[in-house]
């Protein structure tokens, strides 16, 4: 059986650097070369930021630290709203470069992806310079860069492709681990969070060496058995988890985000659900489909996947609809005990085109919010994605609804 090769691609700063990359395509400032930052609103200093330029880094500015105190640290900063369409189709495109030279492609979330590329030695004889002539493609074509990493298996590969960015290939095979991955702290681990970190640490288990070789009585103590077992496993590169590609034919609209900084409250996870809730929708909408069917996924700090979905009587395509069920799936999913990496949500059993009956009483509120998404989608058609933002609540302007009303039908008056 031959050696598994295993590429993991990783945008660098992948929300910033997709902006970036669309600015400099219409002849504007490169963010990357300035403290700039994306996330929340500038004026009123709220939010948490979502990514970071290398400028902005050097001033102290973190990922998911909030607004206010980014700006203390660097008061020139520029922060750039978040546009949740750009990344999507961002994502799309990188994808796309990958999948012409793996067989074999699963996307782990919106900016990374693992490429299976075992088999293809023949096709390939180095497996560096392939690499580089990935990477490469994806910053020649689309204007932003990666870090792929190389291993034997996803973990090892996730691993090398966190090492030093931007813009790099490294290798993590069997006979570089105890020079590039045992000496590293134990918090580097993927997955370990810092809850675990901390156990580890003040039980004296300080890298990820001396987990692979602790006592696993000792850690089933400290952790249970799954974990445990979790823990030591990948402590020693054991990971035999398959690349999973998934159908091209799939029928559903799904968006998941890995988070920066685990979540720890509903509230935080409401904002990320909206978000997502609004993206799926959209995309949606723009389909002319309607679903049955929708589903959470949450991951933990645990590394367990949970998901919970809900059919519906009628099919939707609202946005409010969608979220209200998104945010009673999520409380009815989440423990509130264990921190949050990853949310999704997915739309699925689609209706395309038509109208469905609704109640009368129902009928009202449902025009409404119709008309209010379709406002919103036209917006961000013709001026951007970034032009309106929907809020934690749900609730919007209704001034600015009605001013672009106007604008819309004095437009079609015209036409």
């Amino acid at each position: 059986m031959s050696q598994r090769l295993i590429f993991h691609v990783d945008v660098n700063s992948a929300f910033l650097s997709w902006e970036a990359a669309k600015r400099v395509r219409n002849k504007e400032a490169d963010l990357r070369l300035i403290p700039s930052a994306i996330g929340g609103d500038q004026e009123s200093r709220r939010g948490v930021i979502l990514a970071k330029s290398i400028p902005a880094k050097k001033y102290g500015v973190k990922t998911g630290e909030p607004i206010a105190s980014a700006l203390r640290k660097c008061p020139s900063l520029y922060l750039a709203k978040p546009d949740f369409r750009l990344y999507h189709d961002s994502s799309l495109a990188f994808v796309a470069i990958c999948k012409k030279y793996a067989p074999t492609v699963e996307q782990f979330s919106i900016d990374e992806c693992f490429l299976d590329m075992s088999g293809t030695s023949r096709l390939y004889p180095d497996p560096i310079a392939i690499a580089h002539r990935i990477k490469d493609e994806i910053r020649d074509t689309l204007g932003f860069t990666v870090n792929i990493g190389i291993a034997s298996n996803k973990l090892l590969a996730k691993m090398a492709s966190d090492f030093e960015k931007p813009d790099r290939v490294h290798t993590l095979f069997s006979h570089e681990l105890e020079e590039k991955f045992y000496p590293l702290p134990v918090r580097d681990l993927f997955t370990v969070g810092q809850a675990t970190a901390q156990k580890l640490t003040a039980a004296g288990i300080l890298t990820i060496g001396e987990l692979a070789r602790a006592d696993r009585a000792r850690l089933y103590s400290m952790f249970g058995n799954k974990l445990s077992e979790h823990l030591w496993r990948y402590a020693n590169a054991l990971d035999d988890s398959p690349v999973l590609s998934e159908a091209e034919d799939a029928k559903g609209y799904s968006n998941s985000t890995t988070l920066a900084e685990d979540i720890v409250t509903a509230e935080e996870a409401y904002r990320v659900l909206l978000s997502l809730s609004d993206s799926v929708a959209s995309r949606m909408r723009r389909d002319n489909c309607r679903a049955y069917c929708i589903s959470v996924t949450i991951r933990g700090n645990d590394f367990k996947d949970r998901s919970h979905q809900k059919k519906l009587l009628t099919p939707t395509d609202v946005t409010s609809e969608i979220f209200e069920c998104v945010k009673k799936l999520f409380s009815e999913l989440w423990d509130r005990r264990t921190p949050l990496r990853l949310l999704g949500v997915a739309l699925s059993d689609l209706a395309e085109g038509g109208d469905v009956q609704i109640s009368m009483f129902d009928e009202e509120k449902n025009t409404r919010e119709k008309e209010l998404d379709r406002l919103i989608d036209d917006i961000r058609e013709r001026f951007g994605s970034d032009t309106i933002l929907r809020g934690s609540t749900m609730r919007y302007s209704d001034s600015v609804a009605k001013k672009h009303k106007a604008s819309h039908d004095a437009e079609n008056k015209q036409k």
